[in-house]
């Protein structure tokens, strides 16, 4: 059990790792061993994510979500594959918090005066050359 936050777990079994060659750094390792991880979460079918924040985290995973609404994770900068195991199982769960915070709603607000007053003279001056420009004589 992956704890996320106090109400999102995710079952260990709800994640896929699978370990390719890295182009990073690594000397000969880097033609001999699978250290990058490639961690595959299927968002669309996690029975541990609320709908809400389900939504969310599909928005924010971008181009990284497969039409199938499975979240793909690379992970490549470490020389092992346990620190690359632990920085893909990071970002995993940075996202799912950040998806679960709900959005704070917009306040509107109104232009103040002095913006309202720097508006109107603006759209006066713009009268004035446009008037000039046609040869009309002012009022």
């Amino acid at each position: 059990m992956i704890r996320i936050t106090h109400r999102i777990s995710l079952d260990d079994d709800e994640l896929k790792e699978s370990f390719v060659r890295s182009s990073g750094p690594g000397g000969q390792n880097v033609n001999k061993l699978s250290t990058a991880v490639e961690l595959r979460f299927d968002v669309r079918n996690s029975p541990n994510l609320p709908d809400d924040v389900r939504h969310r985290l599909e928005r924010l995973a971008g181009s990284r979500l497969t039409q199938d609404g499975v979240l793909i994770l690379m992970a490549d900068r470490h020389r092992t594959q346990h620190r690359n195991r632990q920085e893909a199982l990071e970002r995993l769960t940075e996202l799912i918090r950040e998806a679960s915070i709900p959005p704070t709603p917009r306040r509107p607000t109104k232009p103040t005066l002095g913006s309202k007053k720097r508006r109107l003279e603006a759209k006066g001056q713009r009268s004035a050359i446009k008037r000039l420009r046609s040869g009309k004589p002012e009022d």
